[in-house]
């Protein structure tokens, strides 16, 4: 082999080499953005400690007064989850969220495209369940104005469309925007169908608002560190490191060859 030959192979590896480094690097600012933006919602609890002991009897009584009514098809325990995707998929995926959280709109937009593929594909099924999280770390009422919001959606049949659009427009984290119904039901003009009568006066109401207070309850008693927690047929994925869409969907993809 000539030098010149040697020479454009080397050159080529290191190409190689560094182009795969650029890769990992990207994945690596992208899975830090992710965890940091977790971090901030955990370590939020132990920063505002006074303010959740200030706030703790403030409408208190418009949280849990009234009927729990779940929202259409809400499945599982007590009725919590609210269920998208086919009953029959292999896989299951469990997510704790609440609309107010900045690390739950980095999940949502590294991963939803993934996620849709493997729901609509038939290979996936996704349990939500709704915290407020936010709600009792910085105070306001957003976090269980937009769970009630979106529970009404799912009485529509549309809540995966509105869970996405209220991500879309999250406000900043110490913004309450979201405690505002008229902004809610604003959000809900851009999806198609769902800004009715029916609709309004759920949200309004506060329809489900006892049975968000319930899903926070639940996942208080889960032990859970933080929002968003993913599970993976009972796995938390969230906290692997190496977790990316294109490992989750390999993980779901071996599923449903099993």
């Amino acid at each position: 082999m000539s030098e010149k030959n040697r020479d454009g192979k080397r050159m080529a590896r290191e190409r190689l080499a560094a182009e795969r480094e650029k890769h990992r690097a990207a994945d690596r600012r992208r899975r830090a953005l992710i965890v940091g933006a977790s971090v901030v919602c955990v370590l939020g609890l132990a920063a505002v400690i006074g303010v959740v002991a200030a706030n703790a009897g403030k409408d208190k009584k418009n949280e849990s007064s009234g009927p729990v009514v779940a929202p259409s098809g809400a499945q599982g325990k007590d009725s919590l989850a609210i269920p998208v995707g086919k009953d029959g998929a292999k896989a299951t995926l469990t997510v704790w969220e609440d609309f107010r959280c900045p690390a739950c709109k980095a999940f949502e937009t590294a991963y939803r495209p993934t996620l849709h593929e493997l729901v609509d594909s038939g290979k996936l099924r996704i349990e939500y369940h709704l915290a407020t999280l936010i709600d009792g770390n910085l105070g306001g009422s957003g976090s269980r104005h937009a769970a009630n919001a979106a529970a009404c959606a799912q009485d529509a049949g549309k809540f995966r469309d509105f869970h996405d659009v209220l991500y879309e427009n999250q406000p900043e984290e110490t913004d309450d925007a979201f405690a505002d119904n008229g902004k809610l039901i604003g959000l809900a003009g851009k999806v198609k169908g769902l800004d009715t009568p029916a609709f309004r006066t759920c949200v309004n109401d506060g329809t489900h608002n006892a049975w968000v207070v319930k899903s926070n309850q639940a996942f208080q008693a889960g032990g859970f560190s933080g929002t968003p927690t993913v599970l993976l047929d009972g796995k938390n994925i969230y906290q692997d490191q190496t977790m990316t869409p294109a490992k989750l969907k390999q993980l779901v993809e071996d599923a449903n060859k099993g």
